[in-house]
C-alpha cells in the first residue's frame, strides 16, 4: 500500500513507524529525499516563540541524523511572527515538493491558527496550507501528524466533539475520520461520545505506539474510497519508557461507533470505506487477513478484495 497520510500517537521515536513509514519513504523519494519537518504546533514559552518548537525538533533530529549518510535531507522550519515573504514562499516551496512532510506535536489549535494564519497574512489565503496538503495527497507524497499533528490531518480535531470553535475543523487528509492521541481502552467512552456528535466520522483510539496509514480519493461513480491500514509499534525497548508504550502492553487501536459498536484493531488489519459526497451513504469492509468482512454487520463479503469492493462502488 503506498499511503499519502500517517497519523500516529508515540511516546518517543520507535522504530517501526519512524524508519519504516517515515524514513525509508523519503529515501525512496522520486524527486528527492527530503522530509520537511514542522513544530509549529508547539506553544510559545513566554516571550519566546523558538524554545518549544526548537524541543520538539530536537526530540526528531537525533533519529534521523542516522539516516543522513544514506542521502536523507531534513528541513525544520519554524513559525515566527516576524517571518518574511521570502521565508514563507521557501516554506511553500518544501510543503509542495517534499517527498514527506511531519506535523510535528503540541497544541493541535496553536498549529492549526499557524498554518492557516501563514497563507492568510502572505497570500490572502486562509486554506493555502490545507489546499496544498491535499494537492501533495493527489501526487503521492506522504504526509505525516504526528500527535497534534494527527488530530490537524483530521476531518476535525478530537476537540470538535466537545465544543466546535474556532481552528477546530481539520485538514481532512483522513477524510471523515477523528482520532483521539494516546488513548487508553478505559477512555472508549471520549470515542463513543465522538461517534454520535459526528456520525458521519470514524473515531478511534491511538494509544502509544499506533498509527493509521491511509490512501483515499474519489471513484468515477463521485463517491469517496479511503483504505486505513492499522499500525501498531512495539520496537521501543528502552526499559525506563516501558509503562509509556502501551502497545507493549497489548493495546490495540479501538474504535466505537455511532451504533455503539466496539472494535479493536490489530496491527496489519485494514479497512476500506465508500462513503458519497454528501456522506449519506457509508460502507465498510475490514481485511483481517482471512478475507473481506463487511463491517456493520460483521458477516463474511462477497467480495474477494479491497479492489473488488472499489471497482463495485
Amino acid at each position: 500500500m503506498h499511503g499519502t497520510g500517517l497519523l500516529y500517537s508515540s511516546h518517543n521515536r520507535s522504530n517501526y513507524i519512524h524508519d519504516h513509514f517515515i524514513a525509508q519513504r523519503a529515501l525512496r523519494g522520486r524527486d528527492n529525499k527530503r522530509i520537511l519537518f514542522l513544530p509549529m504546533s508547539a506553544p510559545p514559552r513566554g516571550e519566546d516563540e523558538h524554545e518549544r518548537q526548537d524541543y520538539e525538533w530536537g526530540t526528531f533530529r537525533w533519529f534521523f541524523d542516522f539516516y543522513r549518510p544514506y542521502g536523507l535531507e531534513v528541513v525544520p522550519f519554524f513559525w515566527s511572527s516576524n517571518l518574511s515573504h521570502g521565508d514563507v514562499d521557501l516554506l511553500w516551496h518544501y510543503l509542495w515538493s517534499s517527498e514527506v512532510v511531519i506535523l510535528g506535536g503540541g497544541r493541535s489549535q496553536t498549529g492549526m491558527w499557524r498554518y492557516k494564519n501563514l497563507g492568510h497574512r502572505f497570500d490572502g489565503e486562509w486554506g493555502k496550507f490545507g489546499r496544498i496538503l491535499h494537492e501533495r495527497q493527489a501526487r503521492g507524497l506522504l504526509t505525516v501528524g504526528f500527535s497534534a499533528g494527527a488530530d490537524q490531518l483530521s476531518e476535525h480535531l478530537f476537540a470538535h466533539s466537545r465544543g466546535p470553535g474556532v481552528d477546530t475543523d481539520g485538514f481532512g487528509i483522513a477524510r471523515n475520520v477523528v482520532v483521539r492521541l494516546h488513548h487508553e481502552a478505559s477512555d472508549n467512552g471520549e470515542l463513543a461520545h465522538a461517534a454520535h456528535a459526528l456520525p458521519q466520522c470514524m473515531a478511534f483510539g491511538l494509544p502509544n505506539d499506533a498509527g493509521l496509514y491511509l490512501d483515499q480519493g474519489v471513484l468515477p461513480s463521485g463517491n469517496h474510497w479511503q483504505v486505513i491500514e492499522f499500525v501498531l509499534d512495539n520496537s521501543w525497548d528502552l526499559p525506563r519508557d516501558q509503562w509509556h508504550i502501551k502497545t507493549r502492553h497489548g493495546a490495540k487501536i479501538e474504535h466505537v461507533s455511532w451504533g455503539g459498536r466496539h472494535w479493536s484493531f490489530n496491527g496489519g488489519d485494514r479497512l476500506v470505506r465508500v462513503q458519497s459526497s454528501d456522506n449519506r451513504f457509508h460502507e465498510a469492509w475490514l481485511d483481517t487477513g482471512d478475507g473481506l468482512m463487511h463491517f456493520w454487520s460483521g458477516e463474511p463479503s462477497s467480495f474477494g478484495s479491497i479492489e473488488q469492493v472499489l471497482a463495485a462502488h
